[in-house]
């Protein structure tokens, strides 16, 4: 039997990709199919390519596993904030957060109040992800009781936790995007300013127009009951936030992020004996299962009720699916040849941002990976970018604009996941209000056609500051 591989020509590398935004397009836009089937049948035409290429079962398994390997860690931390999510519930840390927005947030300024929150928070510890785990959380609760649409709220949150984590020196994203440009990271994160600073400012328009138009939903009696509920069925004591310095102290000082987790969650259950009277079993329970809350208030038990590693299980195989469909990808070579076809469009600069912008966003579409997003298109772009005496700032700038803020608004990626089932909110449903995150590619292609924030290359390496 010959098993010599060839390269796949333009309609084999991008047939499973059609394959799999017509499958996701129709199964799951217009009949609402579960999507990891979806993703698993776009996979096995992935691999009916790969076979015909030459590559074996055995190889293209390697590469599955591959892929699902580069998806762990995501899973893993998902799996985590489950618990973390029902031991902070049950030790009154986010009962009492839920409280103190209630008491000082308006409903007509929620969405800019949570926008520029998250922003902050997210801009000194670096992290998306802990920025929604902790604070996003509090808030959608405050959203739910102030009657504010729970995918606008979303929509703020997840917009101002990747504002503060694309612009923070202390974000991987924004370490890893100099480094596949080859640009100095500072520069970088100056020049990122061109495009995010007035899409966020955009964001925040939209959400003031809507907040100050929009009639409240919850009345002032309305909160005041759900003040009273949560004040009689969990101890407010300012003892019961320990749990939060934790997170920020781990995701400040760089610390890995599962141990911070977890010990965060273990602080709560210890918390949640000591304060809310729970015994070690019902914490135990809690973190597996999730927490039930039983206050006498449907609408605050339906809030409060959530987390637990268990459910965010059946969430993981979203992701793992995704990453299996990307793995078969990588290894028969399809996402190379399909990228390069997209470069060769390119004969001015705002044809060249422009397939980089629509060569990340492919990119992240098919691999669901934040990383994977910004290497790939950042090697395959770098020499182009040189090409036209253009500054690697450029490619590095334009790949998170088109990268890292748009990963979390694909529903099968692992930021999609993680901010879906964190907010309890389907991606589709805070994609819209998620400005920031959709607009700044806009602003990229605007400026790489008119000219505007376009920096000329001043130096042969790049990677020096004031490039």
């Amino acid at each position: 039997m010959n098993n010599e591989r060839r390269q796949p020509t333009a309609l084999e590398a991008f047939l499973p990709f059609i394959f799999m935004a017509l499958l996701l397009g129709v199964g799951y836009g217009v009949y609402r199919l579960r999507i990891e089937v979806l993703l698993i049948a776009a996979a096995a035409v992935a691999g009916l390519v790969a076979v015909r290429l030459g590559y074996t079962w055995a190889e293209l398994q390697s590469g599955i596993i591959e892929g699902i390997a580069k998806a762990l860690p995501a899973a893993l931390i998902l799996v985590c904030v489950g618990a973390l999510i029902s031991t902070w519930i049950a030790a009154g840390t986010i009962p009492l957060l839920l409280r103190l927005g209630l008491h000082t947030i308006s409903p007509r300024f929620f969405l800019v109040t949570a926008c520029v929150l998250c922003s902050f928070v997210s801009l000194f510890t670096g992290t998306s992800w802990g920025t929604v785990g902790t604070i996003g959380i509090a808030l959608m609760g405050v959203a739910a009781g102030l009657g504010v649409p729970l995918g606008a709220a979303a929509g703020a949150i997840v917009a101002g936790a990747y504002f503060g984590d694309k612009l923070s020196p202390f974000s991987d994203t924004t370490n890893l995007a100099p480094v596949a440009a080859q640009s100095n990271l500072f520069d970088h994160i100056r020049h990122m300013l061109w495009t995010t600073a007035p899409a966020w400012t955009l964001g925040l328009l939209v959400y003031l127009v809507v907040g100050l138009q929009a009639e409240p939903a919850a009345s002032p009696e309305r909160v005041a009951a759900i003040l009273d509920t949560l004040g009689n069925a969990f101890v407010m004591s300012p003892w019961v936030l320990l749990p939060l310095p934790v997170v920020l102290y781990f995701a400040v000082r760089k610390r890995p992020t599962i141990p911070g987790i977890l010990l965060a969650s273990a602080l709560a259950g210890v918390i949640a004996i000591i304060f809310q009277g729970e015994s070690i079993n019902d914490v135990a329970e809690a973190a597996v299962t999730g927490y039930v809350a039983d206050t006498g208030d449907p609408a605050v038990d339906g809030l409060l009720s959530r987390g637990g590693m268990g459910p965010m299980m059946e969430v993981t195989l979203i992701v793992f699916a995704a990453f299996s469909f990307a793995g078969i990808a990588n290894r028969a070579g399809l996402l190379d040849v399909a990228l390069g076809h997209l470069m060769r469009l390119t004969r001015t600069t705002g044809q060249l941002i422009a397939a980089t912008v629509g060569s990340t966003i492919f990119t992240a579409l098919i691999t669901g990976s934040s990383y994977l997003t910004i290497l790939l298109p950042g090697e395959l772009f770098a020499p182009a970018y040189r090409k036209r005496n253009l500054a690697a700032k450029n490619l590095s700038r334009t790949l998170e604009d088109s990268g890292t803020v748009v990963v979390p608004l694909i529903p099968w990626s692992a930021a999609g996941v993680f901010m879906a089932a964190t907010l309890d909110v389907p991606t589709l449903s805070y994609l819209p209000w998620a400005v920031m995150n959709y607009t700044g590619f806009l602003f990229a292609i605007l400026y790489g056609f008119s000219g505007i924030g376009i920096a000329p290359r001043v130096r042969e390496d790049e990677t020096l500051a004031g490039s």
